[in-house]
């Protein structure tokens, strides 16, 4: 049920409509409103979100405009497009703040960068590794660049070990997204993080060989007295 105002002021009103219609905004992403709806008709919803049925969007935008509001297609897919009737300006308020939401929990993946050597320090090693799972903890990816020097280039089956070893190491918590072969003087690996049903797999594993190894603990033969 559409609700009049009480008062008059249909001079006032035309105005504000009016006004309403030059300010609409040219954004190919905003819904459309009033005469940029140009189809045969539309099913229309009033402001308390009433079902008012199908009708031409003359008459729609006529009703709203007796109370001083905006017809809203909201639907623009739907056959007929669903138009609602309500303030133009609050509606697309709304829209952005909750785009802005999405937009503020939605998480940005970074790319974090580790550079290792053929001949890197055990110690060092360790360190570079324990940044490598905080940044994937994090949800970010990591890009380990391993880089050679002179002699370093003539026996690349010696000084490319350490990234097997880092494959292996990190089997637990993450997995090779993309591994380059030789470009120039330097080796690429992006390492990404487990997705959760690759984290279950893991788990799942691990328990399985935890088990294993208790049963052979227990059947370890006991030394004659």
């Amino acid at each position: 049920m559409i609700k009049r105002p009480m008062s008059g002021g249909s001079t006032n009103n035309n105005s504000n409509n009016f006004r309403r219609d030059r300010e609409a905004p040219v954004d190919k992403d905003a819904p459309r409103m009033n005469e940029q709806i140009r189809v045969p008709e539309v099913r229309v919803i009033d402001q308390d979100g009433e079902m008012l049925g199908v009708m031409n969007p003359r008459e729609a935008i006529q009703m709203a405009r007796e109370i001083g509001l905006d017809l809203i297609e909201i639907s623009p897919g739907a056959t007929p497009p669903v138009c609602k009737i309500g303030d133009y300006g609050k509606y697309r308020y709304e829209i952005q703040k909750k785009k802005n939401e999405a937009k503020k929990n939605q998480k940005t993946v970074e790319i974090k960068e580790l550079k290792l050597r053929p001949n890197i320090d055990p110690h060092d090693y360790e360190i570079k590794m324990r940044s490598l799972k905080k940044f994937i903890e994090e949800g970010n990816k990591v890009k380990i660049t391993l880089r050679f020097r002179g002699r370093e280039m003539a026996n690349m089956a010696v000084n490319t070990r350490i990234l097997e070893k880092v494959r292996g190491d990190i089997v637990d918590y993450a997995k090779i997204e993309h591994a380059s072969g030789l470009e120039g003087r330097q080796m690429n690996m992006i390492i990404a993080p487990l997705t959760k049903q690759e984290r279950e797999k893991v788990a799942l594993a691990q328990s399985g060989r935890d088990a294993g190894m208790a049963v052979k603990t227990i059947e370890q033969p006991v030394a004659a007295e």
